[in-house]
């Protein structure tokens, strides 16, 4: 660490303050002080302002930075090993630690470095990976769990220095950055979110440590390309990969260093004193350690998921039949099965859409009032015996595998009938409307024993067809064609409501334009009479796999739907400290831990964002006037606008995109956020009250004025923690709306449920 983020900034001057207009002193007569007088055209300095105090001693810096990281430590590691049960959404990222150690694949809608952490924090503790993490509540009893809550809590007390630092950096204030520590050491929200298995600590500690490496590198720019320069540039560069590498939020801290970035560059194109050469070279560095480094770590971490996640497992239905057949232990894997499509044969069908999932059927029909009381058929994302269909001839029902009958392929064109192999019923549409998607067509499964009606029969079309009419098991880009209406079945993508077990919808539709929604491959392939093909040529490049795992973690990033009984929110409810989300435990006899923030810290952090864009405004609006400030009160202006605009903009773009997005959101997004706003708090607070000393400083003890005001706001912060500290350290007893409970007269709104 420079020596710079252990001084103090700007102290109380102790300059003196008089009402009048500015006057000269006369010839001769001594000079016993700085003054300050206050005309009627604002401020002005009657003689330059003293030198700035030499900062404390370098020890003083490191003794206060190691007093806070300790407090840090011990409130996170506090009680860690409470509750003795899954939490949350342990049962998430517990259970993909556990297929990490196992080696097996998973589909999860986020990028893999959180995940993998988490299992290699497990595996080094001695974590065996047999936990199954089956719901909230699962007792642990023989498993260690410990090093994965302890590598989660590691990480998320790093945020309280890394805030302390790059407050302290930007306002070279040590009040400023103690009452920000102060915040984030105290707030309940922080706290419960770093003691469990959960991605999100990971994630803060990455965001934090690119806002710390980009100050950094910002107070490094009068030694361009010295070896502090580069370290904290480069650094920048890996903490940028390491946040978009645990989710993919991790874009709005890359923007915010891009942001700089362009600015920075903006500056340095109008220093005439850099020639152009040089201005190259500034280009060149942060295009290497902001892009093409990150991006280098970002491709080398799937790689390593790649290939540690190398058996088959829940996760293989969501990607291609080419992905799965690099699996070991899926069927695809070194398989061979028979080339060409033939009547009799028993097969999967695969949609090419991202995600989409199998044909399926099952014995459950479609619900009254929903188009025809049939069979139901859906997209479903999983391995199952409800995927296979049998190809037969539309106009006959004889046994194709009858060993008396020839071997006949299924070509192009060929008009055939799919009956489902469990239930003995065929793919079927007609012009009742589909249950999600209007104005396209239900598709059902009709008939007994494979005998229907004429809206049993497809056409099939090989839409990537070279020469030979045949169908190729996994190569031909197949469509179904609809006799009877001429729609095309296809997967809309849409979650179907519980009666249809959340699997995807299938319709007909009639828009015959190609799409991957109505692109199937034959899959599976099962038929005794055909001989055999190998399938190592599927086997995908890196490049190919590494594209197809993001687009479906975009696809199912974005289709994400909230869980029964799920409590979600919306963005505007998240400053506020509107609801919170139930960690553990409901009733009185429940070990109960709730994750609420400390309403006294999000509620002053929540009145300091718009008290900072008030003095901002203010403050703008009078330098740009020209209004004659003192150096004091330029470098107070300069910190607020300066210091407070870098995590003023970092707040915003950590939370105003979740007002675009579609997708289900939860309490716990903003925290990303709120560690910008309680920067800014630390950051405006401090600045408000060195004005309020400087304009007092005619009073006896104004220049206590400071020192008082940070002190009483950290006491009071660290009180309400006491208050609220049960809601992360759990609670057992009667709820708090009872007089004898430790939380009684603590519930100050009705929305908070603890």
């Amino acid at each position: 660490m420079c020596p710079a983020a252990v001084g103090v900034g700007l102290a109380e001057s102790g300059l003196r303050l008089r009402r009048g207009r500015c006057r000269a002193k006369a010839p001769g007569v001594p000079v016993s002080g700085p003054e300050l007088a206050v005309g009627d055209g604002g401020l002005c300095s009657k003689q330059p302002p003293p030198p700035r105090p030499k900062p404390p001693g370098q020890a003083v810096g490191w003794v206060l930075l190691a007093t806070i990281t300790s407090l840090a430590f011990a409130t996170r590691f506090h009680r860690l090993h409470e509750p003795a049960h899954v939490c949350w959404d342990e049962t998430h990222f517990g259970k993909m630690g556990s297929y990490y150690i196992n080696r097996t694949f998973f589909f999860d809608v986020h990028p893999p470095l959180g995940k993998m952490l988490i299992g290699l924090a497990g595996y080094l503790s001695g974590y065996d990976g047999t936990f199954p993490f089956q719901k909230p509540g699962d007792k642990y009893e023989h498993h260690n769990y410990i090093g994965m809550r302890g590598f989660c809590a590691f990480l998320g007390s790093w945020l309280i220095p890394f805030a302390y630092i790059t407050v302290l950096e930007l306002s070279r204030s040590q009040p400023a950055a103690l009452l920000a520590a102060a915040l984030l050491t105290f707030d309940t929200g922080c706290l419960t979110l770093s003691q469990y298995i959960l991605l999100d600590p990971i994630l803060m500690f990455f965001i934090m440590a690119a806002m710390l490496s980009m100050v950094k590198y910002n107070s490094c720019a009068d030694r361009p390309f010295s070896a502090c320069w580069w370290l904290w540039l480069s650094l920048t560069g890996v903490s940028l990969a390491g946040a978009l590498g645990v989710k993919f939020v991790g874009l709005f801290i890359v923007l915010h260093v891009g942001l700089n970035t362009i600015s920075d560059l903006w500056q340095l194109l109008g220093d005439l004193n850099l020639t152009m050469v040089t201005l190259g070279k500034h280009l060149a560095a942060r295009i290497l350690c902001l892009i093409v480094f990150p991006l280098i770590l970002y491709t080398t971490l799937f790689a390593v998921h790649f290939i540690i996640l190398n058996r088959s497992g829940p996760g293989d239905g969501f990607f291609s039949s080419a992905f799965q057949s690099r699996l070991l232990g899926n069927n695809l894997h070194n398989a061979s099965i028979p080339e060409h499509l033939a009547y009799g044969s028993v097969i999967t069908v695969k949609n090419l859409r991202m995600a989409s999932g199998y044909l399926h059927s099952h014995w459950h029909l479609y619900p009254e009032g929903v188009g025809a009381r049939q069979q139901q058929v859906t997209a479903y994302q999983h391995k199952d015996y409800n995927n296979l269909w049998i190809v037969k001839k539309h106009d006959a029902n004889t046994d194709p595998l009858d060993p008396s009958f020839p071997v006949e392929f299924v070509r192009h064109g060929d008009i055939i009938r799919l009956e489902h192999k469990e239930t003995s019923r065929n793919l079927h549409s007609h012009q009742h409307e589909a249950p999600m998607t209007r104005k396209h067509y239900q598709v059902t499964g009709y008939g007994v024993n494979g005998t229907g009606d004429s809206n049993d029969f497809w056409r099939i079309e090989v839409m990537n067809r070279k020469s030979e009419n045949r169908i190729k098991v996994l190569r031909s880009h197949i469509r179904l064609i609809h006799l009877a209406t001429g729609c095309v079945l296809g997967s809309s993508g849409k979650t179907l409501p519980k009666w249809g077990w959340e699997q995807l919808e299938v319709t007909c539709t009639p828009y015959l334009k190609e799409t991957p929604n109505s692109v199937w491959n034959v899959e599976d392939h099962i038929n005794p009479k055909l001989p055999n093909i190998s399938l190592d040529v599927l086997k995908p490049s890196f490049a190919e796999i590494l594209l197809e795992s993001h687009m479906v973690m975009i696809r199912g990033n974005s289709g994400l739907k909230p869980k029964e009984n799920e409590v979600t929110s919306k963005p505007w409810h998240w400053p506020v400290n509107y609801q919170g989300l139930r960690f553990s435990g409901v009733n009185e006899t429940d070990f109960r831990v709730y994750l609420l923030g400390n309403p006294v810290i999000w509620w002053l952090n929540l009145v300091s964002i718009g008290l900072y864009l008030l003095l901002g405004s203010i403050t703008t609006v009078s330098m740009q006037r020209g209004l004659q400030l003192t150096a004091e009160v330029k470098g107070l202006c300069q910190v607020l606008l300066r210091g407070g605009g870098q995590v003023l903009l970092g707040w915003l773009l950590h939370y105003f995109p979740f007002f675009m997005m579609g997708r289900v959101l939860y309490y716990h997004h903003y925290f990303p956020a709120m560690l910008f706003s309680s920067m800014l708090t630390g950051i405006l607070w401090d600045t408000v009250l060195r004005f309020c000393a400087y304009y007092l400083s005619s009073f006896p003890l104004a220049n206590w004025v400071h020192i008082f005001g940070i002190s009483l706001l950290i006491l009071g912060i660290a009180y309400s923690f006491y208050l609220f500290h049960p809601l992360s350290y759990g609670m057992v007893g009667p709820m708090a709306q009872d007089p004898q409970s430790p939380m009684a007269g603590l519930k100050w709104l009705e929305t908070w449920e603890f």
